[in-house]
């Protein structure tokens, strides 16, 4: 388990190829491996990854599936890529973004960029999919980072982040420009909210459902509104 605080950023220093693997040899900065060990697991742009090989006091070895390079932006590194990287949270370590697992649910890409004065503000394309699972003032962690969700449009399909200037010292969100592709994990116990309400929903009304949606949507909402975790609701 990871806690979403990013703790540094990592350069990939060489790429191996071979059957069905890639590996990476990630250099870290000055103390990060100290007591790292083989086997231990690294979230590496938000995706958990098990170290296979130390090497000297900065450097460390990571192999990564076909699928895994599919799924998530580590297909396209090469070296000198930057990343953003967090190591496992101990036993009673404190939570100071939310849970995360360092299992992607997609991909996404910035879709603009505003710089208000001491703020950097991504606006982020979602698939429509998963839309539904993500809700203003809910959590969301991008390429690693624990985040809050500021604004988002469900119709439009978007959702904003505000960066202080810290967190773009500490990660490498001030690199990304417009097209730039994010891996998203949302916060899972949003995800089982949701769809306990969405499958409680469908169960019970049946074939009245789309009567409800028609509905809804005269009013500019949907059933995924109704499904919004208590939390997140506009007080």
């Amino acid at each position: 388990m990871f806690t979403g605080i990013v703790q540094g950023v990592a350069t990939v220093a060489a790429i191996t190829d071979r059957p069905g693997l890639r590996s990476f040899t990630l250099g870290f900065p000055k103390g990060f491996c100290e007591g790292l060990e083989i086997g231990a697991s690294v979230s590496c742009d938000g995706v958990c990854l098990t170290v296979t090989r130390l090497r000297g006091t900065d450097h460390a070895d990571f192999d990564v599936m076909l699928q895994s390079l599919n799924l998530t932006t580590l297909g396209a590194l090469t070296e000198g890529s930057p990343l953003n990287v967090e190591r496992a949270a101990r036993d009673g370590a404190e939570i100071g973004g939310h849970p995360l697992s360092g299992h992607i649910d997609f991909k996404a890409s910035v879709a603009s960029i505003r710089q208000p004065e001491n703020n950097h503000v991504l606006r982020i394309a979602v698939p429509p999919q998963w839309m539904r699972y993500i809700f203003a003032k809910g959590y969301i962690a991008i390429n690693g980072a624990s985040l809050t969700v500021a604004e988002a449009d469900r119709k439009a399909c978007w959702f904003e982040v505000w960066l202080i200037p810290e967190t773009l010292r500490m990660t490498t969100f001030a690199d990304k420009g417009v097209g730039a592709e994010l891996n998203i994990e949302i916060e899972r116990s949003t995800q089982v909210f949701v769809d306990t309400v969405r499958d409680a929903i469908d169960e019970r009304l049946g074939p009245l459902l789309p009567a409800l949606e028609k509905l809804l949507a005269a009013q500019g909402q949907s059933v995924d509104d109704l499904a919004r975790p208590p939390a997140q609701l506009p007080g």
